[in-house]
């Protein structure tokens, strides 16, 4: 298939920058990241595809990957961008208030297309070459979140923060925390709550030092307060073959089987699952992962709602049938 793909960063969505205090524009970045990997995927499945970045690129595409300058029309399907007269589809990466969401619209986790009655979904993967496997954990737990606020809440607290925090307090365990914000005050005030409550605060961490963070902790810490897609921390997690304990809000009693970690309605349970993370094996995190969270098996996802689309799409557009005896004369 001939693919136009479009996203509104520039390339390579995560470029390495960061650690310590640095804000940034976008502090997750997550949307991108998938739609960088994505594209790679596809070509490596043999499909020809066209990159259309709102913002260019800094580093050279993956091979089978052409940056085009626009909206190309001489292609079988677009994403994330609609041109007239071609069939195309559209990632939903977050909940959005629509009445009637279009039928072409592609979730990213089996709990998020519910809440629009769908069941059309492609679940978020990643590139285990990205992360380190390791069995050999250090005696930290780590809470991994965008820290960013907006008019109506703060993330820091939809995110489970301060469920992490007081968790960690009330056990004695050590917890790092590690995200950034795009706003300086949002920054102070995690900083301000880190410290209250004796926990490390390292600011953003990206890349290698990403990896190693994650890769080293006794399990990732997801208190999420919110019903979010498909947070990619709980597939770096696994990846990396460090357990999750996580909230039962949105996708994660979808993702957080009881292979590879918890799910925790109420403090209680949290403290438990921390008491007995040691019965999780990275092993089964990291198989888990790459069974079903693997870049290559989303684009096989994507190859198959695509040719789902672009059937549909020519049905439609196909001139109706007219009776033998009309035909006939």
């Amino acid at each position: 298939m001939r693919i136009l793909l479009y996203s509104d960063h520039r390339y390579p969505s995560d470029n390495g920058h960061g650690t310590g205090r640095y804000l940034r524009e976008e502090p997750s970045g997550a949307p991108q990241h998938i739609h960088d990997l994505l594209a790679k995927g596809l070509a490596q499945l043999g499909h020809q595809v066209f990159y259309f970045l709102g913002n260019g690129a800094e580093h050279p595409l993956p091979p089978g990957v052409s940056l085009a300058d626009g909206a190309k029309e001489d292609v079988d399907i677009t994403h994330n961008i609609e041109v007239n007269g071609l069939p195309w589809v559209l990632t939903q990466h977050r909940t959005r208030d629509v009445a009637v969401p279009p039928h072409n619209w592609i979730y990213v986790s089996k709990s998020l297309a519910s809440l629009s009655a769908s069941t059309r979904f492609v679940s978020n993967g990643l590139d285990p070459a990205s992360y380190i496997y390791s069995e050999t954990k250090e005696d930290y737990l780590l809470f991994l979140a965008s820290m960013q606020g907006n008019a109506t809440r703060h993330k820091y607290r939809a995110k489970g923060l301060h469920v992490a925090l007081d968790l960690c307090a009330e056990l004695g365990v050590k917890l790092l925390v590690a995200g950034t914000a795009r706003d300086e005050e949002i920054f102070q005030i995690v900083t301000d709550m880190c410290r209250q409550a004796n926990a490390t605060f390292l600011g953003d961490v990206r890349g290698w030092k990403k990896a190693e963070l994650i890769a080293g902790a006794r399990a990732l810490l997801f208190p999420t307060q919110m019903h979010e897609g498909l947070p990619l921390v709980l597939i770096e997690a696994m990846m990396s073959g460090t357990p999750v304990i996580a909230s039962d809000f949105g996708p994660c009693p979808e993702i957080v089987t009881p292979e590879v970690g918890f799910v925790c309605r109420n403090m209680a349970e949290f403290a438990s699952a921390v008491q007995n993370i040691s019965s999780i094996r990275p092993g089964d995190c990291r198989a888990k992962a790459l069974r079903e969270y693997h870049y290559m098996a989303m684009a096989r996802g994507y190859v198959r709602e695509y040719e789902i689309e672009a059937g549909a799409f020519g049905a439609a557009c196909a001139p109706t049938a007219q009776p033998q005896e009309a035909r006939n004369g």
